[in-house]
This record gives C-alpha cells, structure tokens and sequence, in this order.
C-alpha cells in the first residue's frame, strides 16, 4: 500500500474519533456544569479549564485567564480555526476521505461527506446557542454511522487495518488524557479534606458517562462506580471496546494484519509489551493503589509507538505527521 494513503486513512480515523470523543467530553461536562451544585460534595470538579487541557488548547482559547462555558463549548464544537474542534476534525477526515476515495467503500464515503455538509449547516450556529445536546448526538450518530459501514462494506485490507489503527489508537489517547486530568494522584491523607474523595468518585462517574461506558460498567463490574473501580475499567477492561487495554488490542492486531513479519516491526513489538504490561498490572494492582503513574507511563509509550509507527509506515513519502491536542 502507498505510503500516502496509509497516511490518510490512519488519520482519518483519528480524525473522526477524536470529533467523537470531544463531542462526548463536552455533551458529559455540560450536563454536568448544568446539574452541579457548588455545596454538593459529590459535585464534578472538572472545569471548562479542565476540558482545554484534555485537548491541549488551553493557549488558543484562553491563555491568560478562567475560561467560561460558551466560549469553550464554541470553540471546541463549530470553530473552524480551532485544530481540536468537532467541526475541524470533520473537514480533516472528510478532506482525507477525499483523497482515498478508491479505497474506502461508496458508502463510507457518502457518510463522511453528508455528516462533513451536517457540520457547515448555520442552523448549527443557533443550535449552539440554544442547547447543544442536538450537535453533540448528530457527531455520535454520525461517527457510529461510519465505522458501522466500514464493518460491513470495505475490505478487510491494509487499509482498513491503518484506519482502524488510527481510531484505536486516538481512543487510547483521548481515555489518558481525560484520566490523567479527571483523576490526578491523590494527596498524602495529612492533606485529604472529606470532599476529596466524594469529588473525585463524580469526576469518575461523569467521565464513564462521556465515554458512554456506564451500562456497561453497571453490567460487568461488581462495585459501584466510584473513582477506583472506574479507573480500572476504563484501564483495563478488555470487554468494553474503548477502555485502554482493548483499544492497545486493537491497534495491535490492526498493524500485525498490515505486516508482513510482525515480529520484526518495532510499533507492533511495542504495543503487544503495552498490552501484556496493561494484563500485568491489571492482575497485580492493589484495590485502592494509585493508577495515576500508569497514565503516565502508558501514554509516554503510547507517544513512542505513535512516533514508530509515522517512521515506519509514512516517512519519506511526502506526508506529514499530524498533531493536535495532549493533556
């Protein structure tokens, strides 16, 4: 396959993932900022700032001061000038598409080309202004809308495998990212106040509910969905398609369909010791323990193999590497 168009389709899927996950993020956050109570100890602490974070645009949004919720909302949802928007992401995948038209199926393409058309309509504009719930379920319906066709109707091929690996490997991404800032380390106990902990266990069932992982942590977990058993599933639970360690799976198996030796591919070799390393600490880690170092090292890898990856597969071809957010 042409190095440009493994480079396109990679993209492509992350492009339209992170349109997802941002479209999730902020529809979870404004629910949350409308419901919160500032004397609830239970309340989401996370902030518009917070949200800026997880999608490295604090510095172009807000570079000097508290962001406010409309502006935010407005600049992560319709703002074309904004790299990390819903609607830029959008233009991204649909100008990718463009490009590997005689790779992907007829019918992926006429959605991502209505769900693009979708996102310059002005009613949008007002709808933003009213209430956002209406936009935020036309990106989930839409994105779904594609990767159900792309099961069904494009080969099962290398392109398929790099757009499949560019999808898992921005859902992996994003989950860290929102991990890391939903739920930092926890203070020494001499520092813990009695809300710390009530607050952290809203930022984790607010952050389940923006990934849309709460039916099914309710059917698989035996605990309620309280920080620490939330972070671990969202981690580690292998049956839930967008925590961590199943979307890691995922990228590798997609990228050991798109080698020929697997075993002499230094992403491929990369990701199976994330994963068996994810196995690991998933069967070793103490009830309560502190997962907030293995956010970190697990993104750090995750960069590298993201870096192996454009090395391997892209360089040298007349691409260029991509980049937009990180917490």
């Amino acid at each position: 396959m042409l190095a440009r168009n493994a480079h396109d389709v990679y993209w492509l899927g992350r492009h339209l993932v992170r349109a997802e996950h941002t479209a999730r993020m902020l529809d979870g956050l404004f629910h949350a900022d409308l419901q919160g109570r500032l004397d609830d100890p239970t309340s989401v602490t996370l902030t518009w700032d917070s949200l800026l974070t997880i999608m490295g645009a604090q510095q172009q949004v807000t570079p000097t001061r508290a962001a406010q919720r409309d502006e935010v909302i407005g600049a992560l949802t319709l703002d074309p000038s904004n790299p990390v928007s819903i609607r830029a992401c959008v233009e991204r995948a649909r100008e990718g598409a463009r490009t590997v038209r005689d790779t992907i199926s007829t019918e992926m393409w006429e959605s991502i080309n209505t769900f693009n058309l979708g996102m310059q309509g002005a009613s949008l504009d007002s709808g933003l202004r009213t209430g956002p719930y209406s936009i935020y379920a036309y990106v989930k319906e839409r994105t779904a809308l594609f990767w159900g066709l792309t099961s069904r109707t494009m080969q099962k091929d290398e392109a398929r495998a790099f757009l499949v690996a560019g999808g898992r490997l921005e859902a992996a991404d994003m989950v860290l990212r929102m991990l890391r800032v939903a739920l930092p380390p926890t203070r020494r106990k001499e520092e813990d106040d009695d809300r710390e902990v009530p607050r952290r266990d809203g930022n984790a069932l607010a952050l389940l509910r923006s990934v849309g992982g709460f039916q099914a942590f309710m059917r698989s977990a035996a605990a309620p969905p309280n920080a620490g058993p939330v972070t671990r599933f969202l981690l580690f639970e292998r049956d839930f398609p967008d925590s961590v360690a199943a979307s890691v799976e995922s990228l590798h198996g997609a990228l050991s369909r798109a080698e020929i030796d697997p075993l002499e591919a230094p992403p491929v070799l990369r990701l199976a010791r994330i994963s068996a390393d994810l196995k690991f600490r998933s069967g070793n880690a103490e009830a309560g323990a502190d997962l907030a170092p293995a956010f970190r090292e697990v993104q750090h890898e995750l960069d590298a193999a993201d870096e192996e990856i454009d090395q391997r597969y892209f360089q040298g071809q007349g691409v260029t590497r991509q980049n937009g957010g990180g917490a």
